[in-house]
């Protein structure tokens, strides 16, 4: 399953420009949700509880739901691409103003324990580059979350 996944999202079952399907970008965006959870090598509660709300928000699932995505995205992760090129991915598959919403959710992951580390920070900024945001816009949301 997840080797069929990551061979859509990766180009060799796709040409260049097409977008993932619905379900694809859910797993996408959960499981990159859960790499920056874990980006400071540990996974908390509280992230856990802030990413199955956000999924449950986003997708409109109930929390039974979001829970068993967040649970397969879990799975997904460690086969997942390095951060970079996994988020390039999910950049040439959605808007730009959806990938601002990614990374607003990307921030309210990283601040579900109320603390930002050093890890997490290195992270963002690597999402933030690789989603193609522009500065102004990215130094926005992180007001919105961080402060």
């Amino acid at each position: 399953m997840f080797t069929e996944f990551l061979h859509r999202l990766t180009g060799t079952a796709r040409t260049k420009g097409q977008v993932l399907p619905p379900l694809d970008a859910r797993l996408a965006l959960a499981a990159l949700l859960v790499r920056v959870a874990k980006s400071d090598h540990t996974y908390l509660a509280s992230e856990i509880s802030r990413i199955d709300k956000l999924l449950a928000r986003r997708f409109g699932l109930n929390p039974v739901e979001a829970a068993k995505l967040r649970a397969t995205a879990e799975k997904l992760e460690h086969q997942a691409p390095p951060t970079e090129d996994f988020t390039a991915l999910i950049r040439e598959a959605v808007s730009y103003e959806e990938r601002i919403e990614v990374l607003d959710a990307l921030w309210q992951v990283v601040m579900a324990d109320g603390v930002e580390n050093p890890e997490e920070a290195e992270v963002l900024a690597v999402v933030t580059e690789a989603l193609g945001l522009a500065a102004s816009d990215a130094a926005e949301v992180e007001r919105q979350n961080a402060g």
